[in-house]
């Protein structure tokens, strides 16, 4: 593990689906880990064979856009259009409800790690997700020169995982808070077995490039998620207005792809509706 690379992690942290979508069923269990039950567990960090500087990966998802959250593409190095869109709220003129929108619509930062759960160590190396909170701890306690580096093979440290019932905006779940073990200890005495271990590990994006959308499934997503704050007004429509909204329906077009600028969806919306929609259209004209 590069303690350079940990401390400039830490630097950056500090400063700065649709409805009734079938999923093929994977056993998750087999790469993922995540505490079932309340209680304590002890894990331990092991080298990433994907990056050896740092065994944390960071993967960018979307919330709030169907029944399962949606990893962005940008985690695939592709251009994304729900974080492109985001982004061009925000660079355009200051507007309080562009700003809120865009939060809305960013991706959020989840962490994955390779671990060993002691007592389960025949069930190999598996990924555990957290947040920034514990990620900001593990950053802290990786560049504390007290720890050195615990994901060391021979004198690395295990750590103690409390999990316990906690309410996440009306969802019940689990949170899990850790501690470091005072004492080093190896990863394993079994050298065959710590081999396996530091070769042989899950990629979260391979395993979630199953689901993975293209640009334009996800051009669609963005498009069903804005289409409502429009469509969803009491408002009567001329027959000019249902051609235009059936037009745009068979086109598939964005709001910011329509080629008079004007983004007349619902003329008849009031002024505010009406000022946003040309706002979004402005945005993306000057792509």
């Amino acid at each position: 593990m590069d303690l350079n690379s940990i401390k400039s992690k830490l630097a950056g942290l500090q400063n700065k689906n649709t409805k009734g979508e079938k999923r093929e069923k994977i056993d998750y269990s087999l790469f993922l880990w995540k505490p079932k039950a309340e209680g304590k567990y002890q894990i331990r960090f092991v080298d990433s064979v994907y990056d050896k500087s740092n065994p944390f990966k960071e993967v960018f998802v979307h919330y709030g856009f169907g029944k399962f959250p949606i990893y962005a593409l940008t985690n695939w190095g592709e251009k994304d259009p729900i974080v492109e869109f985001s982004k061009r709220l925000k660079e355009g003129e200051y507007d309080l409800e562009n700003w809120k929108l865009s939060g809305k619509l960013e991706p959020k930062m989840r962490v994955f790690a390779p671990i060993i759960v002691r007592g389960e160590e025949d069930k190999g190396v598996r990924l555990w997700e957290f947040g920034k909170e514990v990620y900001a701890q593990l950053l802290g306690i990786a560049e504390d020169e007290d720890y050195g580096d615990f994901t060391d093979v021979s004198e690395g440290r295990d750590f103690t995982l409390t999990a316990t019932k906690a309410d996440f905006q009306g969802r019940a779940g689990l949170k899990s808070t850790i501690q470091i073990k005072p004492k080093q200890s190896p990863l394993s005495t079994d050298a065959e077995l710590v081999e396996k271990w530091l070769n042989e590990q899950p990629n979260i994006l391979e395993v979630h490039k199953t689901y993975k959308k293209t640009f334009d499934q996800l051009k669609e997503v963005l498009s069903s998620f804005l289409t409502p704050k429009v469509d969803n007004e009491e408002v009567e429509e001329t027959e000019e207005e249902e051609e235009e909204t059936e037009t745009k329906s068979k086109n598939d077009d964005l709001p910011w792809e329509k080629k008079n600028g004007k983004g007349e969806i619902a003329s008849k919306a009031p002024e505010k509706k009406k000022s946003k929609s040309e706002a979004f259209d402005d945005l993306f004209e000057k792509k």
